[in-house]
C-alpha cells in the first residue's frame, strides 16, 4: 500500500506542518479544521508539497527525515517544487 508525505502551511513561508497519510482525505480533514491540533491551531490549510511513495513505510521514513531538516531546507524544498507556494489541493484533487 502506498502513501504520501505532505507539507501544509498557513501562508507562504509561514508555519509548516509535515504529515504522512495513505488516504488523501486526511489532507481534506486538515483543510476543514479536523486534522491535527497543531495544524488547526496554526490554520495550516494550504497544501504546498506532496510526494507519492509506493510503500507507506517509505512515506513514514520520508516524513521523519523531513521533520529533522532545518527550516531553510524545508522552505527551499517547497520553493523548488512550488515556487509560488500555491495551494496544490485543487491541482491534485480537481
Amino acid at each position: 500500500m502506498g502513501g504520501y508525505t505532505y507539507i501544509m502551511t498557513n501562508k507562504p513561508f509561514g508555519v509548516l506542518y509535515i504529515g504522512v497519510t495513505a488516504d488523501l482525505a486526511r489532507i481534506q480533514a486538515h483543510r476543514e479544521g479536523r486534522g491535527s491540533s497543531f495544524a488547526r491551531r496554526w490554520d495550516c490549510k494550504r497544501l504546498v508539497l506532496i510526494e507519492r511513495h509506493d510503500r507507506i513505510e517509505d512515506a513514514i521514513l520520508r516524513e521523519k527525515r523531513l521533520k529533522d531538516w532545518n527550516r531553510v531546507w524545508k522552505c527551499r524544498l517547497i520553493a523548488e517544487a512550488n515556487p509560488n507556494w500555491d495551494d496544490l489541493w485543487e491541482t491534485i484533487n480537481g
